[in-house]
């Protein structure tokens, strides 16, 4: 009981939280799968209503089918179209899976209108709810999941609660037989169970990612995310035109706190400059722990304004002292950096790090605690 209350604690900060911006890369990729399978189940479906017609059922009712069907047709071709642009529009998994839910009440309305019976008591429309937010699973958001659920029970339960309440005696028809007010309190709750387990299938992907790309003594994202996550953002830099500088930092003589101290309380500074670092660093500069005491930052800046930029936080985090512990002399701690540059130095990943050593290499051969952001003869 106690890891169910921690999972759904967990699962409320997540809510709370701006997704992981790899995660949402993946769930971008998620989206255009989405919409192709959308496309594949849409001409699938243009199978029911000719099923229905060829094997007598009511020609109005495949005629209404078959519109929801084309509808579904236009409108998820336009959904691929922007799936697959450049530029990633951040609404379009809600809207998307908004349209995938509303889709189906208003199929469910159009047929409830012609025979209340028929809308309120299929089954084959109907099952396109929990098939709906189960697929939300693929955009790797908590929040679309979510969104899409508490949507679909809103739209069922005023869609159901409309045509009970209005009918003037009980819903009954030959073909689907007695509509009850228990059938339809029993589907409400299989899309709330629907909801729930896409909620937790995707925030254990989330988990399993934070696990697999995270560092797990300084909870920064580890080299993971210079592999996937960094070449996209190089990529998206080139195609914009823009300048991107990456830092590699190394802390100045921190083998001598290990020696001295201990990797416990090497741990600790670690952990204490981290900190120190990230207190200054904005949402859009993402620092990545890549091995020992060497980090990887991310500047959205020209060269000259990425080493102020560095050159500050070098500051900052010398006059921040780590305190082992109340009976021990308080510790300087210092970095030295290399600067390296997209487009002037390199455009790819390794050729910026390999530039970026070269100059961290002349920060700490020139006596450390400095920036280098360019090439010293």
């Amino acid at each position: 009981m106690s890891t169910l209350r921690e999972t759904f604690r967990d699962l409320s900060n997540a809510l709370r939280e701006r997704p992981d911006e790899l995660m949402l890369e993946v769930g971008a990729g998620g989206e255009i799968l989405l919409a192709r399978l959308r496309l594949l189940l849409a001409l699938l479906l243009l199978l029911l209503p000719a099923i229905n017609y060829g094997t007598g059922g009511d020609p109005r009712e495949s005629a209404i089918g078959l519109v929801g069907v084309v509808l579904v047709l236009i409108v998820s071709s336009v959904w691929l179209v922007l799936s697959q642009q450049r530029q990633r529009h951040r609404w379009l998994p809600f809207v998307s899976a908004a349209f995938d839910v509303s889709l189906v009440t208003l199929v469910l309305t159009v047929l409830a209108a012609h025979s209340p019976a028929t809308g309120l008591n299929s089954v084959v429309v109907w099952c396109l709810y929990p098939l709906a937010i189960l697929t939300t699973a693929l955009r790797n958001d908590v929040r679309v999941s979510l969104m899409v659920g508490a949507l679909a029970l809103l739209e069922y339960a005023a869609f159901s609660a409309w045509f009970m309440a209005t009918a003037d005696g009980p819903i009954v028809s030959v073909e689907y037989g007695t509509v009850s007010l228990s059938t339809q309190l029993q589907r409400l709750l299989l899309i709330a169970m629907a909801t729930l387990v896409t909620v937790v299938i995707v925030f254990r992907m989330h988990r399993l990612v934070q696990l697999s790309g995270t560092d797990g003594l300084t909870g920064l994202p580890n080299r993971s995310y210079l592999t996937h996550r960094v070449p996209k953002i190089l990529a998206d830099a080139r195609a914009e035109g823009e300048t991107l500088c990456l830092a590699l930092i190394d802390l100045d003589h921190f083998k001598r706190i290990n020696d001295e101290l201990g990797h416990q309380v090497g741990d600790a500074a670690l952990r204490h400059a981290v900190k120190s670092l990230r207190l200054e660093l904005g949402r859009d500069e993402p620092m990545v722990r890549t091995g020992g005491e060497e980090f990887v930052i991310l500047l959205r800046l020209p060269l000259g304004a990425a080493w102020e930029r560095m050159d500050t936080l070098r500051r900052r985090l010398e006059t921040r002292p780590f305190l082992p512990d109340d009976e021990s002399e308080p510790r300087q701690l210092t970095f030295s950096a290399g600067l390296a540059c997209l487009p002037q130095d390199a455009i790819d990943v390794s050729g910026l790090l390999r530039t970026a050593d070269q100059r961290l290499r002349t920060a700490k051969r020139t006596g450390r605690n400095r920036v280098i952001a360019r090439d010293q003869h």
